[in-house]
């Protein structure tokens, strides 16, 4: 194996963070962040604008749609901002993210912020939109299907943004970095996606002759001016040029992503109550009842529904953060055990029912299974016994969502 240099970690939590706007939408279009910007990337650059006035300024206001969603500049300054208050905006959001970005960068980044034109696509960009990428796959193997799909346009977008935030850890080009990310996929615009394991069965021969065709006829509908710069972008992705700081930025970028769109996935499910409502926000909970005239109100309806997470203690502190006994946080999956019932803590205030009702995750329901259910088995049933439907019983103990 091919040892290459040392160089910082990854700020993987602003990766992910920047991953997520394939994610994010609002009215105005059915289209993701991710996608919407790779359209806007591609507008500009077939306008005739510099890759990397291009580069920077869709970077920073990726990093900004970080904090604000779609909430950016023109959109502000159609609601009654101006342009230098939106500005102040845009630069606490991208302030928000700390020292995440090599401070170089984040200089030139942060002088790119403002609001950004948006010209006519190439007629590539509908079509990598519109193309789902191929999910998971390994000759021999079934496919991994991972849905929501992300596009092709999703995870190039991805790719550009990340290779501009890895840049100056490789000595490379952030303009050139993002250019191929934007272009590594342009051959998917009329070839569908059979992932890894339709290419070995195609053979790499009649790939590339594929591939080559498609990548011609994406590269033949952009300006003439663009066509050059689009083919020595994509010349990075080939391995007689993988020594170059550039080739070597975006190849990491691409794997990153890949990787961490399946790290969304999984994070996805293995969400919790907790995740949601608990206040510690140290170790990722989201305190969605949050502050305001109305929380109490709302924290005791959802104590008298039995969801009690926003009540654990804080992390270091002895004491709940609300008036209730904390309970212990929801096991993740794989993580489940049995504590004996005087292992559990009372719950104030909130008689227990006689009977769980139906899809309780407490100990003694069924999941969604109605307790009197001929499927659940009863309450006197046996785990593991199989029921005569060929149920197995399970009492399940307050186990999230989709365990």
């Amino acid at each position: 194996m091919t040892r290459h240099p040392a160089r910082p970690a990854p700020p993987v939590d602003l990766l992910r963070q920047i991953r997520d706007l394939k994610r994010v939408r609002d009215a105005r279009s059915p289209r993701s962040l991710a996608e919407r910007q790779f359209g806007r990337a591609w507008a500009r650059l077939a306008a005739g604008e510099p890759v990397e006035a291009v580069a920077l300024s869709e970077t920073a206001a990726a990093l900004a749609a970080v904090r604000l969603a779609a909430l950016n500049a023109g959109v502000m300054m159609a609601h009654g901002l101006d342009e230098s208050e939106a500005l102040d905006v845009l630069g606490r959001a991208f302030d928000d993210l700390g020292g995440a970005v090599d401070a170089g960068l984040r200089g030139r980044l942060r002088a790119a912020l403002g609001a950004l034109p948006h010209g006519e696509e190439p007629a590539v960009v509908d079509l990598l939109v519109r193309q789902p990428r191929a999910g998971a796959t390994h000759p021999g193997l079934p496919r991994l299907v991972l849905e929501p799909a992300e596009s092709h346009a999703d995870h190039s977008f991805a790719t550009a943004v990340f290779g501009v935030v890895l840049a100056p850890d490789y000595g490379a080009d952030p303009a050139q970095v993002f250019l191929t990310g934007l272009a590594h996929h342009l051959f998917n615009a009329s070839l569908p996606d059979a992932g890894h394991a339709g290419d070995v069965l195609i053979g790499d021969d009649l790939t590339a002759r594929m591939a080559t065709v498609a990548t011609d006829r994406a590269v033949a509908t952009l300006p003439v001016e663009l066509q050059s710069l689009v083919r020595d972008a994509l010349g990075l992705t080939r391995e007689a040029r993988f020594a170059e700081p550039e080739a070597q930025a975006f190849h990491a970028a691409d794997a990153l992503d890949r990787v961490l769109e399946m790290d969304w996935h999984a994070r996805t499910a293995r969400f919790t109550l907790d995740d949601a409502l608990g206040s510690d926000t140290a170790a990722g909970q989201l305190d969605v009842c949050h502050g305001g005239f109305y929380q109490d109100l709302q924290r005791d309806v959802l104590r008298a529904a039995g969801l009690f997470a926003f009540d654990h203690p804080a992390r270091g502190e002895g004491g709940a953060v609300g008036s209730s006994s904390p309970l212990p946080a929801s096991p993740r999956r794989g993580e489940e055990s049995d504590p004996s019932e005087a292992d559990r803590p009372a719950l104030p205030d909130t008689p227990a029912p006689a009977t769980p009702p139906s899809g309780s995750y407490e100990r003694g329901g069924h999941g969604a299974v109605a307790a009197d259910s001929p499927l659940a088995g009863g309450p006197g049933a046996e785990d593991g016994e199989v029921l005569r439907d060929g149920t197995t019983v399970a009492h399940l103990e307050r186990r999230e969502l989709g365990s």
